[in-house]
């Protein structure tokens, strides 16, 4: 049986309406679904490269490193 999702824990709602799942999720779920989430903790290691540099590029910008 699947686990039900909790808000503010599994998952929250940006400005726009739209699901954000969390870093827990994903450290959950267990591995990079390769669609560039928000809050992948697997540095998007499934996501194809062009688009993988920016978003580590961009996070990188973020964290102010």
């Amino acid at each position: 049986m699947k686990k039900q999702l909790q808000e503010h824990i599994d998952f929250y709602y940006n400005e726009q309406g739209y699901v954000v799942l969390t870093e827990k999720f994903h450290l959950e779920r267990g591995f990079c679904c390769g669609n560039g989430c928000l809050h992948c903790p697997f540095d998007y290691e499934k996501v194809p490269e062009e688009k993988r540099n920016r978003l580590l590029e961009a996070r990188r910008q973020k964290d102010g490193a």
